[in-house]
């Protein structure tokens, strides 16, 4: 028999944020960095990056409510428009999980929780060395979800480095490859499996289902 939900406003609140959290399915695992006006490095784990456009190459996420809770991310990319976007591998989640800890400003998150940043000569805001995605960023703009007051960011991917031997003879990322970690609800973390490559939906070429 199914569980029905159909007074989401009146549920428990905790309840509420599990559920509808996870019912959305794996989502994308990463960790975003940026630096503070004083070149202090930041690090937290985001599960709400989507794919904007590929030219120009967009990418979004979501940050919450500003509020009385300090969003460090989101205040640094508004002052300095750079930041990096770094996916989790499965090896390390752990450490990548409790960056979403709200430390003091002072505190550098990298080595807090003991994720090696990697510098490099082409990017000013650093990455995470064990990444198998790295990517650079420039902030584009924002923009206001009314109805609950998060944020939309969307940026602009000015640099890609990728593991080796993690693309596809296309080109494309094979996640199963990367190893990278996605997302379920608010704590749980999961391996990525590929189980099915089917080719561009063309009309002349729609297999007939009913057979």
């Amino acid at each position: 028999m199914s569980k029905i939900y159909s007074d989401l406003e009146n549920l428990d609140r905790k309840e509420r944020l599990h559920l509808i959290n996870s019912i959305t399915g794996i989502k994308p695992a990463n960790l975003i960095a940026t630096l503070d006006e004083d070149s202090g490095e930041n690090l937290a784990v985001f599960s709400s990056i989507i794919h904007l456009g590929s030219n120009p190459a967009l990418i979004g996420f979501v940050v919450r409510p500003t509020g009385e809770v300090p969003r460090h991310t989101y205040r640094n990319i508004l002052k300095n428009k750079m930041y990096t976007i770094n996916s989790i591998g499965t090896s390390f989640t752990e450490k990548a999980h409790y960056t979403s800890t709200k430390f003091e400003d002072d505190i550098n998150e990298f080595e807090r929780c003991n994720i090696k940043a990697f510098k490099s000569d082409n990017f000013e805001v650093p990455f995470v060395a064990d990444s198998a995605i790295k990517l650079g960023m420039r902030f584009v703009q924002e923009v206001p979800i009314e109805l609950n007051g998060t944020i939309l960011i969307i940026g602009k991917i000015e640099y890609i480095e990728l593991q080796e031997g993690i693309q596809d003879e296309f080109g494309a990322v094979d996640l199963e490859k990367a190893e990278l970690a996605g997302i379920g609800g608010l704590n749980a973390y999961y391996g990525l499996q590929k189980t099915a490559y089917h080719p561009y939906a063309r009309l002349s070429e729609v297999p007939n289902f009913k057979k």
